[in-house]
């Protein structure tokens, strides 16, 4: 972790630094000394918490390549996907709150409390984009007294106020607020001011969360997030299942993506013995390939492109790899726990 002196400057010698990797900026678990925005201005800063897929990196279950090799190397440790977003640097909101959200908290400084409050969250809300275990298993982490507003698709909302665990967290603190797709949105800091960050959902080609597969397919169970901050703008696809032409021109000129990177090659966990289940089965569209993200998203003329949410059998979670070479080829980034993006 980069330590800082007392004037607010990082120790070069501490941890690790900042650099450029590709066309952007990437800073690793602490944030960028710069001098405060113009008033009204704000500064898109996007945190990688987790970038893996349900059950992380490595899986408690799992033995295959990946696995064994991260837990042989903490380095390649990865938790399930989360994102930290602020335009202010002061004010966080989480895109997600997988699982492992507790440790990806205690591993961003960001996130902890402010020095001298006996109790303070700088995570102003939650936004989430489907009622996936490993997007919304983490809300139980947050139950403990702390204010924030919690934004979801009336559908998502719909399956935690049907599970009574959730209701840990009370109205009172944590108010539910349904997101409509299409309809910008700014949320709010627990002073009720505005937060400088809008917010548009829409919908994606995707599926039913896993274990609500016999219930019938809704608009919510699949959604993206646009994110703007002044002129700036980025889009957060953690699952897609295809290009939609639709997508496609939402995604065209964005400053930054973050896109599902689940699986390399469609068949990838049938052909390392895991699953018989395809990509496509699970509602997501693989890195490689024709039909591909890689080959799909060229042409859009996106200035920085990121995987995330990447399984524990794709080989791109490991440098050195053929396909991780081929994706940073390709003008893409494999996202890992604390990268900081500031497009």
């Amino acid at each position: 972790m980069i330590e800082r002196s007392e004037h607010g400057l990082e120790n070069p010698e501490a941890g690790r630094n900042a650099g450029w990797h590709g066309n952007q900026h990437v800073r690793l678990r602490e944030a960028e000394v710069t001098a405060p925005p113009a008033a009204g201005k704000g500064r898109l800063r996007i945190i990688t918490l987790g970038s893996a897929a349900g059950g992380g990196l490595p899986q408690w279950n799992c033995n295959c390549h990946g696995c064994r090799a991260a837990r042989r190397n903490p380095t390649l440790r990865n938790g399930q996907m989360t994102l930290a977003v602020s335009a202010d640097g002061e004010h966080w909101f989480l895109i997600n709150a997988s699982p492992d959200l507790r440790q990806q908290i205690i591993e961003t400084p960001e996130l902890h409390p402010r020095n001298g409050a006996l109790r303070h969250s700088p995570i102003a809300g939650v936004i989430l984009t489907g009622s996936e275990v490993d997007a919304v298993a983490g809300l139980l982490s947050l139950r403990e007294g702390t204010a924030f507003s919690l934004y979801a698709h009336p559908d998502v909302l719909a399956v935690l106020r049907a599970n009574s665990i959730f209701d840990v967290l009370s109205p009172g603190l944590v108010p539910r607020m349904p997101i409509a797709l299409g309809k910008p949105f700014e949320p709010a800091l627990p002073d009720a001011t505005l937060s400088g960050l809008v917010v548009t959902a829409f919908p994606v080609p995707g599926k039913v969360a896993l274990y609500r597969e016999g219930a019938d397919a809704s608009e919510g169970d699949t959604i993206g997030l646009e994110l703007q901050c002044g002129e700036t703008r980025a889009l957060v696809v953690p699952a897609c299942a295809r290009l939609s032409p639709e997508l496609a021109d939402r995604l065209r000129g964005a400053d930054l993506v973050f896109f599902d990177g689940t699986l390399w090659t469609d068949d990838e966990m049938i052909r390392a013995g895991l699953s018989e289940k395809t990509g496509q089965r699970m509602g997501h569209m693989s890195i490689s390939g024709p039909d591909g993200a890689m080959a799909a998203l060229e042409g859009l003329g996106i200035r920085q492109k990121v995987f995330v949410h990447l399984n524990n059998s794709n080989p791109v979670l490991r440098a050195g790899t053929p396909e991780h070479a081929r994706v940073e080829d390709a003008g893409w980034r494999v996202a890992a726990p604390g990268m900081e993006f500031t497009p």
